[in-house]
């Protein structure tokens, strides 16, 4: 079976007895439908347990994805079986985990990539609804954005009192969608009674400030206040204009409207019966990667460990969980897996995407030799995660067509360099299939008295040039960093502005340590070359643009959604 065909064959439980499983009291239950259902935070009693985080992160994947969310899902489930087992360890006999994951964008769903509810028996569910509309966030995140955007052209219109330069107004339209064609448009056509025209474009949702400012804010309050810090454009003597100029008021407060029940974190379940949270989405790649904080602190409050992913490798959404969310949310972590593919490694030993199809279900022999010379990317992913201070596990992820030499390979590799490592099977066998995982983890969590040994890799008093630099050279291995002439007049007005110690969103091809997809593997001594800097004071960060990486992706040749149809009777077929 397939996943879609896996998901609607399982009997969910009714979310409200998940809820009480959990701890959530009926009265901060917000149910939608029979199975899924938003969580009033303020309805829960107390401060909660302060759960431990666990990041899962990942090698440079392949273009489909090597399983980070289904490994963060049958991990989850593996951790709660094995609390309940005989032989559970002393330190975590009793124990509960909860998995905090990001929703799914329409985007990646009709795309290429799919969905982001996990695969197999290692997925949250129900599966069909949080892949599509699920409980309406994104709506509510696009419609709030693209409020903002029409009272930014109707100020124009009515006689632009602010001043605004319309040259200087950075601020795209939004669209949950791949859209190739809507990256650059001319907007206000159709002469004086119109809007006053301009260059402009569309960026997907997932890749806004706004879905940055939703998922780090820690609440209301704090939401409409980032919101406000928002740089809409600028004057014409320079001088920045934000969300907080516009209105009587600042329109802050008419986005918050919008977007405050969305703020509410969605509690879904696992085919293994974990409770889950499934809350906001930005992309790792062009934005910071993780989940809403409010997600992942309601969770900490729930459970003893909160299992949480952020996108692409750790060179990506993992650098910028440690350096930037970690921070934002006061949630050190407290270890680290990396999740890592046979498959994966091998193409990053040079073989080819085709061949990589070939292996053990084809009666294949073993590919050793792409695998030992790719495997030096999983060592730099390593050497990066344990410089944060904390301990790292590896998961492997298996694949049908991975061998049974090539796994023992891998986890004999892993052992000589004394790295906990274990085969997740957890697409076949759900959670059951990650219980050597979730061994391995609770050996190394450090004991709940202790103090995480987690920092940033970034001091308080480095600037933007210097935390680009440390990324550059520290994660990617490059040898430095050079700016385009644009990119490089921002980095002066940056620091004329007193913006120079934010921290830094590196924009980035998820293929490779470079910014450039095609080299793989763990290449040393390149340049990273930014041609652009955003500054995005509502997220508390500056983006650094490189290489050819867009804001508003692309349909492939072939979309999923050629694959998708509903029949008569409303069953969705193609979903994965």
């Amino acid at each position: 079976m397939n996943d879609a065909e896996i998901s609607a064959a399982a009997t969910l439980e009714p979310v409200a007895d998940v809820a009480h499983r959990a701890g959530i009291p009926a009265e901060a239950l917000i149910p939608y439908g029979h199975h899924m259902a938003k969580v009033d935070t303020a309805s829960l009693a107390g401060p909660g347990q302060n759960g431990r985080v666990v990041l899962v992160t990942g090698t440079n994947p392949t273009p489909a994805g090597e399983g980070k969310s289904t490994v963060t899902v049958g991990l989850t489930d593996g951790l709660n079986l094995l609390a309940r087992a005989d032989d559970a360890p002393d330190a975590w006999a009793g124990k509960t985990a909860m998995a905090a994951l990001r929703e799914p964008s329409l985007g990646p769903v009709f795309g290429m990539k799919g969905g982001a509810t996990g695969g197999g028996y290692a997925q949250v569910v129900p599966m069909e609804n949080i892949n599509l509309h699920f409980t309406g966030d994104f709506h509510a995140i696009t419609s709030a954005h693209n409020l903002l955007c029409a009272l930014v052209d109707n100020h124009l219109h009515r006689g632009n009192e602010l001043r605004i330069d319309p040259r200087t107004i950075a601020l795209k339209r939004a669209l949950d969608t791949n859209d190739r064609s809507l990256r650059q448009t001319i907007i206000g056509l159709g002469g004086r009674t119109e809007s006053v025209p301009r260059e402009s474009g569309f960026e997907i949702t997932v890749a806004t400030e706004t879905m940055a400012v939703f998922c780090l804010a820690t609440g209301l309050e704090d939401l409409k206040e980032r919101l406000s810090r928002i740089i809409i454009g600028r004057t014409y003597d320079r001088q920045p204009v934000t969300v907080g100029d516009l209105g009587l008021h600042g329109a802050q407060g008419a986005m918050a409207v919008l977007l405050k029940d969305a703020l509410k974190p969605n509690l879904v379940q696992t085919l293994g019966g974990s409770a889950a949270f499934v809350h906001g989405g930005p992309f790792a790649n062009i934005a910071h990667g993780a989940n809403s904080i409010t997600a992942t602190n309601t969770a900490r409050r729930l459970a003893d460990v909160v299992v949480t992913e952020a996108g692409f490798g750790a060179d990506l959404g993992g650098q910028k969980f440690m350096d930037i969310t970690a921070v934002a949310g006061g949630f050190p972590p407290a270890a680290t897996v990396i999740v890592a593919t046979v498959r994966a490694l091998k193409l990053n030993g040079g073989m080819s995407p085709e061949d990589l199809e070939t292996g053990a279900e084809h009666g294949d022999q073993p590919s050793l030799e792409a695998l030992e010379a790719g495997v030096a990317n999983l060592a730099r992913h390593l050497e990066n995660m344990a410089a944060y201070g904390v301990p790292v596990v590896v998961a492997i992820n298996r694949f049908p067509q991975d061998t049974e030499a090539e796994l023992d390979w891998l986890i004999g590799w892993c052992a000589r360099r004394g790295v906990p490592a274990a085969v997740a099977d957890v697409w076949a066998r759900g959670g059951e299939g990650a219980l050597e995982v979730a061994r391995r983890l609770v050996e190394v969590l450090p004991a709940e008295e202790e103090e995480p040994g987690w920092h940033s890799l970034w001091t308080e008093d480095m600037t933007v040039a210097e935390r680009i630099d440390t990324v550059v050279t520290q994660i990617y291995g490059g040898a430095g960093v050079e700016y385009t002439p644009a990119a490089r007049a921002q980095l002066d007005q940056l620091v004329a502005e007193g913006w120079d110690h934010l921290p830094v969103c590196m924009a980035k091809t998820q293929y490779s340590f470079t910014d450039d997809p095609a080299v793989l593997g763990a290449p040393e001594g390149f340049i990273v070359t930014v041609r652009d800097l955003a500054l995005r004071p509502g997220a508390g960060f500056v983006v650094a643009l490189t290489g050819s990486v867009m804001t508003m992706p692309g349909l492939p040749r072939t979309p999923a959604a050629d694959s998708m149809d509903v029949d008569s009777s409303g069953n969705v077929t193609g979903l994965f």
